[in-house]
């Protein structure tokens, strides 16, 4: 099914211009020099973006890429490389995946709106995939990035393409659509997502409207387009609705049987019927669109019934979890196909804290594919993402064992059998990647595998992690490096989980407290550079031995360290100088400098890295000109250090706020704090462009009525003024929600509404008025989230966001969600 291109035929495509060294057989295109799978068949797209993909074609060469799109030719000495020049690279995909498109007639649908669209496209393949052998984007590739590289996995094999669109400024949609060419459009439910990038909602939906430009039919929801009948004119339009009667599809009666959703609705004058597994309004909302499709595309009420209320959850997320035995799990265990196995391998690549890698796989549904051809494919990933143990479950990887190499094999023929030997496997110190298609039921395996921990939960989304990380990275200069501060346990969010991310995605340092955090992230793998900020010259040592860079703040700091290293027979020690000008915590005072420059320009112990100092008030307004103040004093105190070297150093003095508010103060590298993490008091609180990447839950563990005037909790502090009800949660002061929030100071979100707690918090649990609001045990509790946000939390006690990250407590457990 993979398509495949002449490197010659592919440089008339795009219009690009070079001489052609060899004619390569084209059938694989890559943006990303880390995720070369099969060297020989990649054409590599070198992007310019927020990194310039033209640095990492030697990377890519290395691998055994010959074959590049490129807007210059880069200083690389080789005679066995093709690069084709355009003026314009990813217009050159673009092309490319144009072009490809027009080699297939069969229908495509494309599919747009701000929510839903990666739900109703993974519906509709559940819903149709007995009929057709349909080709999609992997999980929510739907950018001006993504859909060429999706639209390029069409093969002579299908039958059937559904490809989504997303956008997010004015002129985007029409470069997709010239990409996806969609016979059949759905419009999803259109919400506030993106609505920055454009001057009203209106124009932002008439954008997306262009995705169906040349469709035969439309499919949507009849209320949102009643005042847009210019757009339907002249179309086939399948409508759904549930107020008007005059839609195709009119659900008239909703309502809850047994925990699903069942509607009954008129279709062509008759009455049909639907149940659907989920009640949330999501879901149900995605769920009608589905319908709606499947009606429109002929089939029957009936198996439109049957279909739809055998959905199954559509897994957008890997989850990374501690495990037993010092394992670390990487949750997948609700689909399983070869793309989503491909991106979940490459997370597994990204993990650096456990030297063996695990892979628990079971048989692939619904590929499209021949099965000896699926699973020698299979093979080549599993090979290729170095997996050491591979346990694989189903019939079929029994039979085709023997493509799985000389690693460590183990087969079973059930999920139950594989978890009757789970104790002679004895997992330990490894990270286990768990991937199932839902019938095997591997839910139970994370269950097995996963260190048991209380209800309460720290969620971490790494992919709001890199977009905070991106946000900041757009705002250097070109060549400016990225310090990333991960001490404190990267402000309570893990410290191994957040520097393989970090690492991987190429920051160019990291920051921590103390040499014990630094010993840490070395076991784990991490090999970039690390300042320590508080060395102590006791763990000098092991500092050295761990290749970590001490921060040099005062006399007595060098002194030790220059001994130190004369007696280990060290030279040219790289060390970072801080300067205070201003912060009066640590730091060589201005007074000292001449002193200090006498004693490095003589050293030959030690190398000056860095020289560098902290910001006292970055973010506030009313404090610029002391801010100025210690730009200037950093200025003429660097220079001195310099001349005395004899050699330049890095400049840095810009943290997160810095970085967001004075950019003539980025010298060589910035430092990224809390702002990786969401949280910049100079970026305003309405902008989505930075988001909180943590969220804090619990659930309810009972529910009780309370008469007016009744005490709660400890030293009686806490009553109603009337009849009502409270709910206890598990959450109190040793998970970190501190004493200061008892007494209606602090607030929780339960089903959507804001609730105070009463009386005094406790050791391991509080408790919450909800006299109001339907709340029964098990629900679940957000106590911060991106609705409910950090900075709101401390300020209900008078203090800041890093204190109320920082004091979230070991025992909560960490969950790493990945999409």
């Amino acid at each position: 099914m993979q398509a495949t291109y002449p490197i010659s035929e592919i440089k008339q495509i795009i219009d690009a211009t070079g001489e052609i060294v060899e004619d390569s057989q084209i059938s694989l295109l890559v943006t990303d020099s880390r995720r070369i799978n099969h060297p020989g068949a990649t054409l590599f797209f070198a992007l310019s973006g927020r990194r310039d993909g033209h640095e990492f074609i030697s990377e890519a060469y290395t691998y055994g890429v010959r074959n590049f799109v490129v807007t210059r030719k880069p200083d690389i000495i080789a005679t066995d490389v093709n690069f084709l020049l355009v003026n314009d690279v990813l217009t050159a995909l673009q092309k490319l995946a144009a072009h490809h498109r027009r080699q297939f007639s069969f229908d495509v649908i494309g599919i747009t709106g701000s929510n839903g669209k990666t739900i109703v496209k993974e519906w509709l393949y559940q819903l149709m995939c007995p009929e057709h052998n349909i080709v999609r984007n992997p999980k929510s590739y739907n950018s001006q990035i993504g859909v060429p590289l999706s639209v390029w996995q069409m093969g002579e094999g299908n039958d059937l393409g559904i490809f989504e669109a997303g956008i997010s400024s004015i002129g985007e949609m029409p470069r997709l659509q010239a990409i996806i060419q969609p016979t059949i459009g759905i419009l999803t439910h259109m919400g506030t997502a993106h609505d920055e990038g454009f001057e009203s909602p209106r124009q932002k939906l008439e954008e997306k409207l262009r995705l169906f430009d040349d469709c035969r039919q439309i499919i949507y929801q009849y209320d949102l387009l009643i005042d847009f009948p210019e757009h339907m004119r002249g179309r086939e339009c399948f409508t759904w609705s549930r107020k008007f009667n005059i839609a195709n599809l009119y659900v008239f009666s909703e309502t809850t049987i047994s925990g699903r959703y069942y509607m009954r609705a008129i279709y062509k004058g008759e009455e049909i019927e639907c149940l659907v597994p989920y009640r949330d309004e999501a879901s149900v909302e995605n769920a009608i669109t589905c319908w709606a499709t499947m009606l429109a595309l002929g089939y029957s009420p009936d198996v439109c019934d049957d279909r739809i209320e055998r959905l199954t959850p559509v897994s957008m997320r890997l989850e990374l979890k501690h495990g037993i035995n010092d394992c670390s799990i990487i949750d997948d265990s609700y689909n399983s196909d070869i793309q989503s196995l491909e991106i979940a391998l490459n997370f597994l690549k990204q993990q650096n804290q456990h030297n063996k890698k695990t892979l628990i796989l079971s048989d692939i549904y619904q590929s499209g594919l021949q099965e000896e051809e699926l699973y020698k494919r299979v093979s080549q990933l599993v090979s290729n993402a170095q997996v050491d143990r591979f346990i694989g479950v189903g019939k079929a990887l029994g039979q085709y064992r023997s493509f799985f190499g000389e690693s460590q094999l183990h087969f079973y023929a059930d999920t139950a059998a594989l978890l009757n030997d789970l104790s002679r496997l004895h997992l330990q110190e490894e990270t286990i990647l768990i991937k199932g298609a839902r019938s095997f039921e591997f839910e139970k395996i994370s269950r097995a595998l996963v260190q048991k921990a209380h209800e309460t939960v720290l969620e971490i989304n790494l992919n709001t992690l890199l977009n905070n990380l991106n946000f900041y990275k757009a705002k250097l200069d070109p060549g400016v490096k990225i310090m990333v501060m991960v001490k404190a346990f990267s402000y309570g969010s893990g410290t191994f989980e957040v520097a393989n991310i970090l690492q991987y995605n190429k920051v160019d340092y990291l920051a921590v407290a103390y040499t014990d955090e630094g010993i840490a992230l070395r076991e784990t793998g991490i090999t970039l550079p690390i300042m320590v900020l508080n060395p102590e010259p006791l763990a000098y040592d092991k500092l050295v031995a761990n290749k970590l860079q001490p921060a040099i703040y005062s006399f007595s700091l060098l002194d030790e360290f220059v001994k130190f290293a004369q007696e280990e027979e060290i030279l040219n020690y790289p060390v970072h100088i801080k300067i205070d000008t201003g912060m009066h915590r640590v730091g060589f005072e201005e007074y000292d400098i001449e002193t200090l420059c006498d004693l490095l320009e003589v050293n030959p112990y030690i190398h000056v890295e860095s020289v560098y100092s902290h910001m006292v008030a970055s973010d506030a307004e009313q404090h610029d000109l002391f801010t100025l103040h210690q730009i200037n004093t950093f200025e003429k105190i660097y220079k001195a250090i310099e001349e005395a070297l004899g050699y330049t150093v890095i400049k840095h003095i810009s943290n997160t706020s810095g970085i967001t508010r004075w950019p003539n103060a980025q010298y060589d590298m910035v430092r990224l704090g809390i702002g990786l993490y969401g949280v910049d008091a100079a970026v305003p609180r309405e902008s989505t462009a930075l988001q909180p990447i943590a969220t804090l839950k619990t659930t309810v563990s009972q529910v009780k009525k309370v008469l007016a005037n009744e005490t709660i909790s400890y030293m009686r502090s806490g009553s109603l003024n009337a009849d009502g009800k409270i709910a206890t949660v598990r959450i109190g002061y040793a998970d970190g929600y501190l004493r200061a929030f008892g007494n209606g100071v602090g607030k929780m979100l339960i089903n959507g509404t804001l609730v105070p707690t009463v009386g005094n918090i406790t050791m391991d649990m509080c408790m919450l008025d909800v006299s109001n609001v339907e709340v029964k045990e098990g629900d679940e509790v957000i106590v911060f989230n991106e609705h409910q946000r950090i900075e709101e939390l401390a300020a209900q006690i008078g203090t800041i966001p890093y204190e109320i990250l920082t004091n979230i407590s070991q025992r909560v457990k960490r969950v790493y969600f990945y999409e």
